[in-house]
């Protein structure tokens, strides 16, 4: 997988997406690079889960171009993409992850291998056996954390992964996800948790209503937001 072509840089180019006579996302040009965990925040209904999955390739754009390592198709296997609520399949918590290598190509020794090593670094390898259906739901976001890294992505696409679970678990997976980000993963994620945003953050992208109104550096969107928009947001203002 690492030898396949990279999907990054990921660029919109004029990005809208309609559904009927509702516009969901407004003339986006932005580039996702290589680099510090760009965060995607703004009100309800902002767009924000519609960018991800058009980072994924699960939606079409209305109008506009997304190219993916200046192409314009990504590469399979090169991207993962977790939701707030993750699906466990009716397995144990090894075969979860080890199902998620099912098209790699590795050989079943090497899959095991690659199984080990991921429960390891998201703490749960003595839960392996477990059925993963019982665990917590902070165990459960663990546990798609580790299938979707052992798949080694290029790209990680986060959509507001702890909005359900409780501060310790919160916490968890944010270190797994900081960890993420040290290996060289390039994460994109969608967080309401202003607080959350501050401790893990490169970058920020700020959207209402579909559009983008401030793309900037967390150090700047908090302590120098550039539009009245974005200064209410952090301040905890309703935005609409």
């Amino acid at each position: 997988m690492r030898g396949a072509p990279s999907d990054l840089p990921i660029e919109f180019e004029g990005v809208t997406l309609r559904s009927g006579q509702t516009t969901i996302l407004d003339e986006v040009d932005i580039t996702l690079a290589p680099g510090a965990p760009t965060f995607v925040v703004g009100p309800n209904g902002s767009g924000k889960t519609t960018l991800l999955r058009l980072c994924m390739g699960l939606s079409v754009p209305t109008q506009g171009k997304i190219t993916w390592g200046g192409r314009d198709a990504l590469c399979p296997g090169r991207l993962a993409m977790l939701f707030q609520r993750p699906v466990m399949l009716r397995r144990s918590v090894a075969s979860n992850v080890i199902y998620g290598l099912s098209r790699t190509g590795l050989s079943r020794d090497q899959r095991i291998q690659r199984m080990k090593e991921v429960l390891v670094k998201v703490g749960l390898l003595e839960l392996a056996t477990r059925p993963a259906r019982r665990l917590s739901g902070g165990e459960q976001q663990r546990v798609a954390l580790a299938r979707a890294l052992a798949r080694q992505p290029e790209l990680l696409l986060l959509d507001e992964p702890t909005a359900s679970l409780d501060p310790a678990a919160t916490r968890a997976v944010e270190e797994i996800i900081a960890m993420a980000a040290q290996s060289g993963i390039k994460i994109v994620m969608a967080s309401h948790d202003l607080g959350q945003v501050r401790r893990l953050a490169g970058e920020v992208l700020f959207f209402v209503r579909g559009r983008l109104h401030e793309r900037a550096s967390a150090a700047d969107f908090f302590d120098r937001p550039s539009t009245d928009e974005a200064a209410a947001f952090v301040r905890g203002d309703l935005v609409i």
